[in-house]
């Protein structure tokens, strides 16, 4: 096995900040544009024209295993399986694991055949084997399939809505186009801040990426460089560093002679290939390896040469929060500019968080404005953190130090946007930061909280929704003025609703909420079997799945459209009189998603499996074949106390003038008051 090297004592946030104090970063007197991104509004809706990640990687270092291998697994019953090789980030697997095998992974490589699960290295032990040239690898913690695996457009789905017309292009937007491949930065500012993301497995946007091999477009370098113009430095991007020793030398010390300040994302974690930590401590000055802040905790600074260094993580979302958090200030005083007027704004948590890590969390948040005089469900039952803030408090006008105002007899609302780590959206859906002290156990529902807005310009979105993924649904977020909307599903949609965070959810899960909301409309979409061109397979109906050997992808068990799924599948065992687990064991697949609605079909079109769960509206604009089971109604849900907000009423009128759109989706129609809320038959024209 390989050694990991741990991180070095953490830090406080206040020695991080005094040792970039002590860093020199002299600018030189000098302006070089790269892009002309920034501050640019777009003229219409952009798609993702990809998944990101574009497949099923490791989340974390381990052991990539067959979760059912590991079922009963634990500290004093360990599962052993035999070590069939190494995999890492931005190689394609050339291992498969078998029954009884597992094979060493690292965090963000592909994960191989026949593997649905990883479990952390520190839940693992190298034990003997009976063989001279073998090893053996015990399992200490069961796995449930998914566990340590960010799956195949998790954080971005192929033909999602990722930004919508209007939409001004700040460093968190740009974030978002580089991941899906668009090729603009901005550049302003003055001193000279080297920018190089570390990592074989990146390819910069613009040119062509394979998903197969582990690679991923090169986010950081872009937002990043961004964000060094908003703070007042002239970014100077280097090209991609290798995961090796020579490689990394290399690069880093070629900016270190042209810059004042050389920034790296990536290779600062406790990861076996991670090398650049070495680099600067062997050929400079390592003042810090590991600060106590979440997320951020593997962060460097040193000097390299007559340049100073930061070392960023290298997630996108953990990047960008560790620069403005720690970075940005150091530059904006070497070029000689006034700090900003930091925008606050102060709310209410929406819902109940949970956090006991023991380190300052900077947690990503987006806020929202409630109904006049808008309850938070919980607020009066449920006590303040740990920080003493009281749940209850006047309402009326806020002001932040840059005088932005929210109208008087209106709340903010604050909720936590975090997709994890590796998500790139998280940088376009969050608002700000809410600092959580690492005493804080949790934040109550309704709890008074102060955001720090990631820019005075920050606007709240007109119109929060969340709920089901549906080509229609984007195309009337389009008529609106500044929506934001998030695809988490029917049933978070309609959890969410009952918290009171989301202005509207967009479910097709049938039957009647157990709580209040009022329905403003919705339509029926037919739904079924995805094929290739022509079904060459030759599925005929559901059964197929059953009966015959045919793989499958299915929706996550969010999404409405898998619920409607398994009522189908329940009537069908209930017709041979079988329970809906017979039948749903005989399905290959049954249990492997992807996330949004053209993704089981790309699936299909991509040859990785026969048959996937989708639209008749999808098949068709893909040219794939398509075999109707049944429709279903989708509705959209708005909170009671939001009725009357002028976003609402918008989208209410959307909903009432819907009848041009259906003519463009094949298997659309209009809901009409005797429809069901819940799946039907086919239309009988298909």
């Amino acid at each position: 096995m390989s050694d990991r090297k741990e991180f070095r004592d953490l830090v406080p946030p206040e020695q991080a900040h005094g040792a970039i104090a002590s860093l020199d970063l002299e600018p030189e007197p000098e302006t070089v544009p790269l892009a002309e991104a920034r501050g640019r509004v777009l003229a219409e809706r952009v798609d993702a024209a990809i998944d990101v990640p574009g497949f099923d990687r490791a989340s974390v270092d381990g052991y990539a295993v067959t979760a059912r291998d590991t079922f009963g697994a634990d500290e004093a019953n360990p599962e052993t399986l035999a070590l069939a090789g190494v995999i890492h980030a931005g190689t394609t697997p050339d291992v498969a694991v078998e029954e009884g095998e597992t094979a060493e992974i690292s965090t963000g490589a592909v994960l191989p055949e026949g593997a649905d699960a990883v479990v952390m290295v520190e839940r693992t032990t190298e034990a003997d084997a009976a063989g001279e040239n073998e090893t053996d690898i015990e399992i200490r913690k069961a796995a449930a399939p998914g566990d340590g695996v960010m799956t195949a457009g998790t954080d971005v789905a192929a033909g999602e809505r990722a930004l919508g017309p209007g939409t001004e292009l700040t460093p968190r937007e740009i974030g978002l186009l580089s991941a899906l491949g668009v090729d603009e930065v901005p550049i302003k500012g003055r001193p000279r801040v080297g920018v190089i993301s570390t990592g074989d497995e990146l390819v910069r946007p613009g040119e062509s990426v394979d998903h197969r091999a582990g690679q991923i477009y090169d986010v950081n370098s872009y937002t990043i460089a961004a964000a060094i113009e908003d703070a007042g430095g002239v970014p100077e991007l280097y090209p991609h560093a290798g995961d090796d020793y020579e490689a990394m030398e290399e690069v880093l010390r070629e900016a270190a002679t042209e810059c004042d300040l050389v920034l790296s994302s990536g290779s600062t974690s406790a990861s076996a290939v991670d090398v650049i930590y070495r680099v600067i401590d062997e050929r400079g000055d390592l003042l810090l390896h590991g600060v106590a802040v979440k997320p951020g905790k593997p962060m460097l600074v040193g000097r390299l040469d007559d340049s100073a260094y930061v070392g960023l993580p290298g997630y996108p979302v953990s990047a960008l929060t560790i620069f403005r958090t720690f970075v940005a200030g150091a530059i904006r005083r070497a070029a000689g500019l006034s700090e900003p007027r930091e925008a606050t704004i102060d709310g209410r948590m929406a819902a109940r968080e949970r956090y006991a890590e023991g380190r300052l969390r900077l947690m990503p948040v987006g806020i929202v404005e409630g109904g006049p005089d808008e309850r938070i469900e919980g607020a009066e039952s449920e006590p303040a953190g740990a920080g003493g803030v009281e749940s209850e408090t006047e309402t009326g006008t806020t002001e932040d130090e840059a005088g932005a105002e929210t109208d008087a007899g209106t709340e903010t609302l604050v909720y936590p946007v975090d997709k994890g780590s590796g998500a790139t959206t998280s940088l376009v859906e969050a608002d700000g930061i809410v600092p959580v002290d690492p005493d804080i156990e949790y934040l109550a529902a309704g709890e008074d909280v102060s955001v720090r807005l990631f820019s005075p310009d920050v606007r709240p979105p007109t119109l929060l929704g969340i709920g089901e993924d549906d080509p229609l649904l984007s195309e009337l977020l389009d008529r609106l003025e500044r929506p934001r909307y998030l695809s988490f599903g029917s049933r978070e949609g309609l959890r969410r609703l009952r918290n009171g965070i989301p202005d509207v959810a967009v479910t097709s899960t049938p039957g009647t909420p157990e709580f209040d909301a009022e329905e403003l409309g919705g339509w029926t979409r037919e739904w079924g079997l995805v094929t290739s061109s022509g079904n060459p397979e030759g599925v005929e109906d559901l059964a197929d799945l059953v009966d015959r050997d045919l793989t499958f992808v299915n929706r996550p068990t969010s999404s409405g459209l898998r619920t409607t799924l398994g009522d189908s599948i329940a009537d069908l065992a209930a017709e041979r009189d079988a329970t809906r687990h017979d039948l749903v064991e005989q399905i290959r697949g049954f249990e492997r998603t992807a996330r949004a609605h053209e993704s089981p079909p790309r699936k299909v079109t991509a040859g990785d499996v026969d048959v996937g769960l989708g639209l008749r509206a999808t098949a068709d604009r893909l040219d794939l074949g398509f075999v109707s089971v049944g429709t279903e109604t989708v509705r959209v849900l708005a909170n009671p106390d939001r009725v009357k907000k002028e976003s609402v009423r918008a989208l209410a009128g959307e909903l009432e003038t819907v009848s041009p759109l259906l003519d463009d989706l094949e298997g659309y129609r209009e809901r009409v008051s005797s429809d069901p809320a819940g799946p039907e038959s086919p239309p009988a024209d298909h």
